[in-house]
């Protein structure tokens, strides 16, 4: 697609090369990843190698020393060509990463960020069973034993479960304040009572891994409390309204990667002795297809802009998470009905597309609390 005079010369260079990376890199293994449900080991080693996996990340720990526009282009540009592999470079950024260098401790960042530019994956571990969209619902419980904390109970859908060494966790130390209990930790995977469970069987993104969490008795030093005990649900928080405008990235670069895939399609296609892209009901088709993506465009660039410059941002990152996981997954659909019958099989990309685009509305927020966000801002 044409060069995008929104961006700089250099995040247009960047955007370049994260895509002939991902074409190179990524493309070959995603039949087979989603296959499988299983992340290509040696590509994870290659995100690290290209600097993603700490793009904001200052250079003195390893990493990039970006902005969060960067690693959204980064999170697009992988999606366009599988959501899973963007997703867990997501996640990494706009959320572990983010959340270490707002809230932890200079000791905290001075162990760990280093590991996070250069070999370990993070995640983010707050949902639970009971604890979706009532994200302040959750019973993992952290009790206090003098020099460290045992933390018991359980983590559902976390995000790069599977191959994480490094997971953010909110646990409640005193469930009787309710959200003001909440406090998060900084839990290594060796730790003892610790151990990753059962990995879901997911309709999309099916090579990034979704799996539970298992504490029990699991051992946290005192030291790796992430800011202020009781304050988790502030660190919570904030972190999703900067990781929505991720998603909304992620989405974007899905939505491009079925829009491009169709226009090839409907080129070659023949009907009636002609390509299908000669009939105008296709033309209108496509060019709502268009508008579309490039809506989610400049509402995702809008909310990242605002957050690099300091600016509000959170009814932004809700309006851009809102349209785009809506607008992407209409555009993935219209890419299924332009294939016609090869767009219901697994022989074509675009099944794919419709299928990853579809947790866009789900996680991180669903649709509904965007609408909620959005509705308290205008309305005070």
């Amino acid at each position: 697609m044409n060069p995008l005079t929104i961006l700089t010369e250099d995040e247009i260079a960047f955007k370049e090369a994260i895509r002939e990376f991902a074409e190179n890199e990524i493309r070959p293994l995603v039949t087979k990843m989603d296959h499988d449900a299983q992340m290509d080991k040696n590509l994870v080693g290659k995100l690290f190698e290209m600097g993603l996996m700490g793009i904001e990340t200052p250079e003195k720990w390893g990493g990039a020393g970006s902005t969060f526009t960067m690693a959204c282009l980064a999170v697009e540009e992988l999606g366009r060509v599988d959501g899973s592999v963007s997703v867990m470079v997501d996640v990494q950024n706009t959320l572990v990463t983010n959340a270490l260098l707002k809230w932890a401790s200079d000791k905290q960042k001075d162990k760990y960020l280093p590991l996070m530019a250069q070999k370990w994956v993070g995640a983010y571990c707050l949902s639970e069973s009971s604890s979706g969209s009532d994200a302040f619902a959750l019973k993992l419980r952290a009790e206090d034993k003098g020099d460290h904390y045992l933390l018991n109970g359980h983590k559902l859908w976390i995000t790069n479960a599977n191959e994480a060494s490094l997971y953010l966790v909110f646990a409640n130390i005193a469930p009787s304040k309710g959200y003001k209990g909440i406090t998060g930790f900084l839990v290594e995977r060796e730790f003892a009572g610790f151990k990753v469970g059962k990995k879901e069987d997911k309709l999309g993104i099916r090579a990034s891994s979704t799996c539970e969490l298992i504490f029990e008795n699991c051992k946290v030093p005192k030291e790796n409390v992430v800011g202020e005990v009781g304050k988790g649900y502030k660190i919570a928080i904030e972190t999703l309204n900067e990781g929505r405008i991720g998603i909304g990235a992620q989405m974007l670069g899905i939505a491009e990667g079925a829009y491009e895939a169709t226009l090839n399609y409907i080129k070659s296609r023949e009907q009636f002795g002609k390509s299908i892209a000669q009939f105008q009901g296709v033309q209108f088709q496509i060019a709502e297809m268009r508008t579309q993506l490039e809506a989610i465009r400049l509402m995702v660039y809008n909310a990242a802009r605002l957050k690099d410059a300091k600016k509000d941002f959170l009814r932004e990152a809700a309006m851009a998470k809102l349209f785009a996981s809506r607008a992407a997954e209409k555009i993935c659909s219209i890419g299924v009905d332009l294939f016609g019958g090869n767009g219901f099989t697994k022989e074509y990309p675009i099944e794919k597309y419709y299928r990853d685009a579809k947790i866009g509305q789900i996680y991180e927020g669903t649709s509904n609390m965007q609408l909620q966000t959005i509705a308290k801002m205008e309305l005070g």
